[in-house]
């Protein structure tokens, strides 16, 4: 049994008081991973940052959709932008480092893409960069953070936030939540990947002199210079 006030004790005490709040998160962690299955699976990307722990943890959710969590599947196109070490001190150096997060995000980023950040604080200036860079470039910005009110989760489309005042156990469910995201997002996946499979590409015309109809060719076809235009299939 553990002693009562023990570091043990408090830690547990402070992460079931957070547990039942967090609950109430479930509906938006689940259309968030709906929400990502359809964009990443259109050829969408997600973009990821944060600070510390929470870089480590934007790290840890890239990894689980790069590769996969449960089963096997396809690639999911994701970027903790914190692991660029060659770009973050270069714009650390030369622009300031408020500005490593926004310029990685006007670089990487496409409207319809999405940028996550990560924050305990929720007040960290080169996420709400970042945020506001996002925006403008056409991304969707969501945040997890710690309590709310807070800047960067007013600066974003879409929060949540984690009603405690430990940091580590913010950081804790934020984990929980990238787990979550990635469970919801790959059973949402076979009908992602039907919706896009549903949508059709226009063919291309035939290039010039070349005929839209006839029979398909296979095989590999050699040319015989001085051969009087014959053709021979091998």
């Amino acid at each position: 049994m553990m002693p009562a006030g023990s570091p043990l004790d408090a830690h547990l005490t402070n992460l079931a008081a957070a547990l039942t709040p967090y609950r109430r998160c479930e509906p938006q962690v689940a259309r968030w991973g709906a929400d990502l299955a359809h964009r990443l699976v259109g050829g969408g990307r997600l973009l990821v940052a944060g600070n510390g722990g929470s870089a480590a943890e934007a790290q840890h959710l890239t990894a689980e959709l790069v590769g996969k969590l449960h089963d096997d599947r396809q690639p999911l196109s994701a970027i903790a932008l914190h692991a660029e070490t060659s770009a973050v001190t270069a714009i650390a150096n030369d622009y300031g480092y408020a500005d490593v997060y926004a310029r990685q995000v006007r670089a990487h980023g496409r409207p319809g893409d999405v940028l996550l950040l990560l924050s305990t604080s929720g007040t960290s200036p080169n996420l709400l960069t970042a945020a506001h860079a996002g925006r403008d470039a056409g991304l969707t910005t969501w945040a997890l953070t710690g309590p709310a009110p807070n800047p960067l989760a007013d600066a974003c489309d879409e929060a949540l936030t984690v009603s405690s005042a430990d940091s580590q156990v913010v950081q804790e469910l934020h984990l929980v939540t990238s787990h979550l995201i990635c469970e919801y997002l790959e059973q949402e996946l076979p009908a992602a990947l039907a919706a896009a499979g549903a949508v059709r590409v226009p063919a291309e015309p035939p290039p010039a002199g070349r005929l839209a109809s006839g029979p398909v060719r296979t095989g590999v076809e050699v040319v015989l210079d001085g051969g009087a235009g014959q053709q021979v299939d091998a």
